[in-house]
Order: structure tokens, then sequence, then C-alpha cells
């Protein structure tokens, strides 16, 4: 039965030559490890949060009345709900951690620069809209700690003289966080999130794949070096077959991921869902301690920080577009950072003041 498949999708669409082009013959640098399949294992990632999604939005009520009664029914009710529920909410803080850790290394092997600036640029917009996954879902179950998560992230636009006041009002669809909001964040998660995460990704695997991998995780291979004048696509004649050299560790990575998803959920199932996750949203109880997610602990700090909130808001934007822009303002010929001193320690510098800034908005 498998052959008769096999021979009918060979003579309609060359399922052989296919296999070839795209797994055995097309060929990866030497220098690869397993920092290189981070890319991989968020898409594996993504494909995890989208299954649990859907089996969620069967029993999921998008109404501030039911909301949170049809979270808790999942989680006790309906067979496996608890499962899939901690899978999703323990899924969408490992895949945001792994869209980190992908750029981060990336960064570090200067793998952003010519001609892959747009290759940054792309990932930098998935990261952008994989935190919107995770702040749109964060209100969906309706809780204390959403409700008034929500409250605070909302009103950072009211910083903006003019439009800020418009542009919380349009997030919100009023003045306060209503069913409304629900109803609008709940649209952008699963309706206009989605389709724009499938676009990027696809781009960026397109860019990847025509432009090629790099050939060294530090310095500038002789093909850097030459001027560029000319649209040369990256290849590896004497580099490791895709399949099964760099397919093998992507699937190492993708079991650790499962191993570190699962280890959570058994052992640790309460670690994100403090105690005002598991209280009704009341307008008229504020919480003693709101603080957003762990991903947005450092600008939420921040902000806390600096007096002029317009001053803070507006200096995380330029950070932000510096960050996804960086490719192009970083002319430097050398692409190794460990012969670049100011921009390593400018890097680490940086690390220790959003881990800093991250335990101080802990507490």
């Amino acid at each position: 039965m498998v052959k008769r498949i096999r021979d009918w999708l060979e003579v309609r669409i060359g399922l052989d030559e296919l296999i070839r082009q795209n797994l055995t013959e097309y060929r990866v640098p030497k220098h690869i490890n397993l920092f290189h399949a981070l890319g991989a294992v968020a898409v594996v990632g993504y494909v995890i949060q989208v299954i649990t999604g859907i089996c969620l939005l069967i029993y999921y009520i998008p109404h501030a009345d039911h909301a949170f009664r049809s979270v808790q029914d999942i989680m006790t009710k309906v067979p496996y709900g608890w499962l899939f529920r901690q899978m999703h909410v323990v899924g969408s803080n490992l895949l945001i951690t792994a869209v980190l850790l992908h750029m981060v290394t990336i960064f570090l092997m200067g793998n952003y620069k010519r001609p892959r600036e747009l290759t940054w640029v792309s990932g930098g917009m998935l990261l952008i809209i994989t935190l919107g996954f995770g702040l749109s879902g964060y209100l969906l179950p309706w809780t204390q700690l959403s409700y008034w998560a929500t409250t605070v992230v909302t009103s950072i636009p009211t910083a903006f003289p003019v439009v800020g006041d418009f542009f919380t009002r349009l997030l919100r669809g009023g003045n306060y966080v209503t069913g409304i909001t629900l109803t609008r964040f709940f649209a952008v998660h699963v309706s206009i999130l989605p389709p724009l995460f499938v676009l990027f990704i696809a781009l960026h695997i397109a860019l990847i794949r025509r432009i090629g991998l790099s050939a060294t995780p530090f310095g500038k291979s002789d093909e850097e070096k030459r001027p560029l004048t000319e649209y040369r696509k990256k290849t590896h004649p004497h580099g490791h077959p895709y399949y099964p050299y760099l397919f093998q560790r992507q699937v190492l990575m993708g079991i650790m991921y499962f191993i570190v998803m699962f280890a959570i959920v058994t052992f640790a199932p309460t670690f994100f869902f403090p105690e005002e996750a598991t209280v009704p949203a009341d307008a008229f109880q504020t919480p003693e301690n709101i603080r957003p997610e762990w991903y947005l602990l450092a600008p939420y700090q921040m902000l806390k920080l600096i007096p002029n909130k317009f001053l803070g808001i507006l200096m995380q934007i330029i950070l932000l577009a510096v960050f996804i822009f960086w490719p192009f303002l970083d002319t430097h010929k050398e692409k190794n950072i460990l012969k670049r001193p100011i921009l390593r320690g400018v890097f680490i510098v940086i690390m220790i003041s959003l881990v800093i800034l991250m335990w101080w908005g802990r507490r």
C-alpha cells in the first residue's frame, strides 16, 4: 500500500527528485552545531501551539461571562483538557524563549551581516508577532492576573500626546478593559496573527534557502570578503548533506523541547499559574502585585524607572527599531564578535541589564 502511494506521488510530483534536492543533496556547512537548529525548534513550537490551540478553541467561549468558566471546564471536565491547556501555556513561553535564543545566537555568530539583512529583519518581525501571540492570548482566560495585566499594558499608549488615548480605546474597545476587549484580543490571537506568522515564516525560510546558510560561525569566508555586486547563492559543495547531518540535530533539539515542556507540566504544573491566574476577573478589585509576563518584565520595569512615561516609551521604540534594522546600522566588516571588544562589551552590558530589570520587575 505504501509503495503504491509512493509510486502515485512519484509520477505526479517527482517525489524522489524532490527528496534529493531538499534533503540528501542539499549541502550545509561543516561547522554547524546545535544552535543552528533553534530555528527548527521554533517551527516545532509553533506547530504545537496551533494543534493545542485548535483543541482548546473547540471548548473555549470568548465571552466575558463565560470565558473563565469555560477554561475551568477545560481543566476539570474535558478529557485531557488540562494537558492541552498546560501544553499551550507552557509552549507559548518556550516558543518565545526559542525565538529569543535563536536571535541571540544569530547575532553572536554575525550571521545577520550581508547578504542576510532581510533574513534578520524577517526574523525580528517573527519575534514581535510571537510576543503578540503571548500578549493577546494572556487575556483570554479572563482571570484577575490577565485582566489587570492587560489593563496596565493597554494603558501604555496614553503616554503619547494626541493619538495615545485613541490607540488605547482602539485596543480596549472603550475606556476600560471589558468583554469587547476580550473579543478583540481573541480575534487578533486566532485570526490576525496566525496568517501573519505563516507569511513571515515562509518568507524567512525562503530567504534562508535562497541565500544559503552562513559558512562559518565566526569570521568571514573568502566569498564574504569580496564586494557584493551581484546575487550569488551560498553553496557548500564540500559540506555535509542536510539529511541526516543537520536534520538529526534538529530532531534532537525538538526532542529536548518536548522534554523541557513535559518536565514543567509534570513537576511544576503551577509554574505559569500564580494565585491570581486562578481567580475570575473582577474590575472592582485590584490585586496587590500586578505585572506582565516575564518576557515583558524588562521593558515594564524600565518604564517604571524613567520618570517621564513618554520618554520611556519613545526610548523603547527606538531600541526596537535599532534591533530590527541592526544589520543596516552595523557596517563593520569584521563578523567575529570576539574581535570586536566594543560590540562585545555593549552586548554583555545589555544582557546583564535585561536580567537585572526582569529580576527587579518580579519583586
